[in-house]
Parts: C-alpha cells; sequence; structure tokens
C-alpha cells in the first residue's frame, strides 16, 4: 500500500461570526464574506474529508481508515477508538466574538449525544491588536450566581478575559466556559465531537432575523464553576527541536520551529502524524511520498511510516499525534 503524506480539501463553514481570513490568508477556496471555520482533518457525520492529492485523490478519510486501519491510525490507536478518527482539526478566523460557550466531558456527552466529549487546544495564528480570548471565571462562583448574571445580562462580569498575540496557546479543558473573540485566527485541535452548549450570544441574530439557540439547560451540568488559571500553556521554542506543548489523554502537540532540513524516527511511534504548518513552508516525506505545506495547510503521515523528513528553510508546525 501506497500511504504517502496525505492532504485533504478544506471543509469549509460559514459561521456569522466569520470572515475572509481564511481565504486571503491561507488561499482556501471560499467565495463567502463570513467563512468561520476551515475543518481540515474530519469524519464527523457528514464532514468527512477527502483526499485532495495523489493516487488516492477523491478517497475518504474513512474509506482509508476502514481499508487500513492499523496501517493508517496505528494498532494503540485502534484499539481505543476502533475506526473512528479521534480528532477534530480546524483553522478559525473570528472576525467578530464567538458565543460564551461549554463542552460537556465524556461522560455526559456519552450520555446525553452518544458522543465523545470536547476537549481542545488553540495555537493563536494571528490576533488584531486588543483582541483577547474569554477563558474560565475570574472568581469562584455558584450555579445560582451564574443562572443570575443570565438573567441580569451581566455573565460577562463574571468571566476572564485574556489578551493575545501569535504564538499564544491555550488548553481549553472540557467545562470550561469560553469565547475566541473578534480578530483572532487560530488552530484548534480537538476531540472528535460537534457538541457545543451556548450559553450567550450577545443577543445577535442570523441572517433570517433570528436569535441563535441557547442551550442554558444543558450547560448547567457541564459547567466548571471554580476559577482556574490552567489554560494558558507554556512551551519552550527551541530552534530545530521538538518541543512539547500539550500532552493529554485525547492528543498530544509539539511545536517545532525550523531553519533546515529535519529527520524525525517514526518507528516507535504506534499513531498517525499530523502536521499543521502555521507559518513558512516545508516539504514533507515518509517512504511513500512527499507533499509541499505552507501556512494553513495540513497534512496527515500514516502510522506505518517510518521517518518523516522535513524539507525546509523556515517553519512552524504544530505536530499532533495520539
Amino acid at each position: 500500500m501506497n500511504l504517502y503524506p496525505l492532504k485533504f480539501n478544506p471543509i469549509l463553514k460559514e459561521r456569522l461570526w466569520g470572515g475572509t481570513k481564511l481565504k486571503d490568508l491561507f488561499g482556501k477556496p471560499s467565495t463567502s464574506e463570513i467563512t468561520g471555520e476551515s475543518w481540515e482533518l474530519s469524519t464527523v457525520k457528514d464532514d468527512i474529508s477527502i483526499v485532495s492529492n495523489g493516487e488516492l485523490a477523491s478517497t475518504s478519510l474513512q474509506e482509508l481508515i476502514d481499508k487500513y486501519p492499523v496501517e493508517l491510525l496505528g494498532k494503540s490507536v485502534v484499539d481505543r477508538f476502533g475506526t473512528e478518527f479521534p480528532i477534530l482539526i480546524k483553522f478559525i478566523d473570528a472576525k467578530q466574538d464567538l458565543s460564551i460557550q461549554v463542552h460537556p466531558n465524556d461522560a455526559l456527552a456519552k450520555e446525553r449525544h452518544n458522543s465523545f466529549g470536547k476537549t481542545e487546544m488553540w495555537y493563536i495564528m494571528d490576533a488584531d491588536p486588543g483582541a483577547e480570548l474569554v477563558v474560565g471565571f475570574n472568581k469562584d462562583v455558584s450555579k445560582t450566581d451564574y443562572r443570575q448574571s443570565l438573567t441580569n445580562d451581566t455573565l460577562l462580569e463574571l468571566l476572564h478575559h485574556e489578551k493575545v498575540h501569535e504564538g499564544d496557546t491555550f488548553f481549553i479543558n472540557t467545562g470550561k466556559i469560553h469565547a475566541i473573540g473578534a480578530g483572532v485566527l487560530l488552530a484548534e485541535i480537538q476531540q472528535t465531537s460537534d457538541i457545543t452548549y451556548r450559553v450567550f450570544d450577545f443577543n445577535r441574530k442570523d441572517k433570517e432575523g433570528n436569535l441563535r439557540e441557547l442551550h442554558t439547560e444543558l450547560a448547567l451540568e457541564a459547567i466548571d464553576y471554580k476559577k482556574k488559571d490552567d489554560f494558558k500553556v507554556g512551551y519552550s521554542k527551541k530552534m530545530n527541536s521538538v518541543n512539547t506543548m500539550v500532552d493529554c489523554p485525547y492528543f498530544k502537540t509539539n511545536f517545532l520551529e525550523l531553519d533546515k532540513n529535519f529527520t524525525i524516527d517514526t518507528n516507535n511511534r504506534d499513531s498517525f502524524t499530523i502536521y499543521m504548518c502555521v507559518d513558512g513552508r516545508a516539504l514533507i516525506e515518509n517512504e511513500f511520498g512527499k507533499v509541499s505545506l505552507q501556512k494553513g495547510e495540513t497534512t496527515l503521515i500514516a502510522a506505518m511510516s517510518q521517518k518523516i523528513i522535513i524539507d525546509t528553510e523556515g517553519a512552524k508546525l504544530l505536530e499532533v499525534t495520539i
């Protein structure tokens, strides 16, 4: 089998809060003025990624997993997740503030939606001056305090607002109330799940003039009401090295800033490898082929690969494995 580095057609999502940066900066094939998300790797129902390069072009990611589960994903990944791709990879452009929201944990998501929970991380690729995120509460609150703030329209006063800059990285565990603010462009790595409980949306209306649905009652048991300063990720940026960013049960993410060719021995890596290019460009190669990658593009390397060669004069990459 010839499992060369795979690229996929982006799955573009219009969002009320979206803009044009995914097209303008990354060249995504959007014709909309409100493209908020580019799903780079997905097996979410009705949004399954399709290969765009080489002899496997037009094949779906799910077809490849079903045909080559261990070869593509790795035995340990198949043992844990079967033939379901366990993570969802996105680029997000927030021209306006996203809604204030929360994601359920695995147990709650399984009980209510027969789904995984939604643990995620963000890498800030670009931020307008003054751009910020909402991450958690600014003090411990009770469920009663929280409900009262919704009634009084004072929820924002209870939330922590964090200014952001390029390179900042955040880990958003389940239960943490959060939102991406206007002017932020980021890479997102998350569990395969599309379960979001929207709790406040600034009273905005969609293009039909309707208020978007809120999930007030569903969110009550999902929210962690404690103030926790556990969201910002500190990581090394040593050049030409593999720098650990996040190592959680659902994914592992490393930061690579390279200005010369770099080889990674994956002989004992029982997992697929994903590279998201967050700056510059590189040529990614395994035993079966190579693919060019530029800022805003993603590639999937099969677990059966014995080594990965990165040919570059300058690139910043997020390396994602299980």
